[in-house]
């Protein structure tokens, strides 16, 4: 077991003892193993600076390899991949057996601090089925769900106790007795809105929201829920369900949420325990909201 040093927390920084981080790792951090353990070691960094970080995780690259090795369709519709009955057991095998398993290990190299659970357990995540609607109509994508209900009280347990949990992003549907694939953007935004977070970051593998692509590789640093809300018509599906988990975070009364590039060492300490801009901060509609 390694500690590693870094000043605590105090009861005026950005990132305040006691303060609940949800943070959801996502795109190449989750496929490159340096990257990945990087990003576990500063997910220790900020419990020993006193804050106490929740970790939502997607798996989409390692959904697809298996996918394909299994001989069965990768396919997507408005930014969420369609889910048949056999993609789902996949889903749930690679989430749950592979992706989590692993980040539990290597947090827990640092510090055996890791838990991993799914929205399975307790039915801490309940979901309807998602029907998109793509060119005015609603269309089946299979078993994706909506978040319809989230019971925190697992999770408050374990970060009471000190612990990190490590949340795939899979839901329990209310709707007959099977399970959701739900993307883990808008499950960590979830989270972070039921556990009254002081944070949301969606670490992923770009720069942030960029401003007028691939025009320009200018992103928008900082941007207010109506700012947000109005440009959400224009984004690209990759996008869209990022933006709209910002957006309902800050709406649901979190503090702050952050779109940050996983790629960059430190990005995550930089975004919670600094105030040097990262990424994309998105920021309520209250004048003078700090980050």
């Amino acid at each position: 077991m390694s500690t590693l040093p870094i000043a605590s927390a105090t009861s005026g920084s950005l990132g305040a003892v006691g303060e609940i981080a949800v943070i959801k790792l996502g795109g190449s951090t989750l496929v490159d193993d340096a990257l990945r353990r990087d990003f576990a070691r500063d997910v220790v960094r900020l419990h020993e600076a006193g804050l106490r970080p929740v970790v939502v995780h997607g798996g989409g690259p390692q959904i697809s390899t298996e996918l394909e090795r299994r001989g069965l369709a990768s396919e997507f519709k408005n930014g969420l991949r369609v889910t048949s009955d056999a993609a789902m057991d996949v889903v749930r095998m690679v989430l749950a057996g592979v992706v989590q398993r692993e980040l539990v290990g290597l947090i827990n190299e640092c510090r055996p601090l890791a838990v991993g659970l799914t929205g399975e357990d307790t039915d801490m995540l309940t979901a309807t089925r998602h029907r998109p609607e793509i060119d005015g109509r609603l269309v089946d994508i299979g078993r994706v769900g909506t978040i319809a209900h989230v019971a925190p009280q697992l999770l408050e347990s374990l970060l009471a106790d000190g612990l990190i949990p490590i949340v795939s992003s899979i839901a329990r549907s209310m709707e007959d007795t099977h399970v959701h694939n739900v993307n883990a953007d808008t499950v960590a935004a979830a989270l972070a809105t039921a556990l009254r977070a002081s944070k949301l970051l969606l670490v992923t593998d770009v720069a942030g929201l960029y401003a007028n692509w691939p025009h320009t590789d200018e992103i928008h640093e900082r941007l207010t829920a109506k700012e947000l809300e109005d440009l959400l018509p224009e984004l690209s599906t990759g996008m869209l369900p990022k933006m709209r988990g910002c957006l309902d975070a800050v709406r649901g009364g979190v503090r702050s949420a952050h779109v940050i590039d996983g790629r960059h060492r430190g990005a995550v300490l930089n975004a919670v325990l600094t105030d040097q801009p990262v990424g994309t901060t998105v920021l309520p509609d209250i004048p003078g909201a700090m980050t």
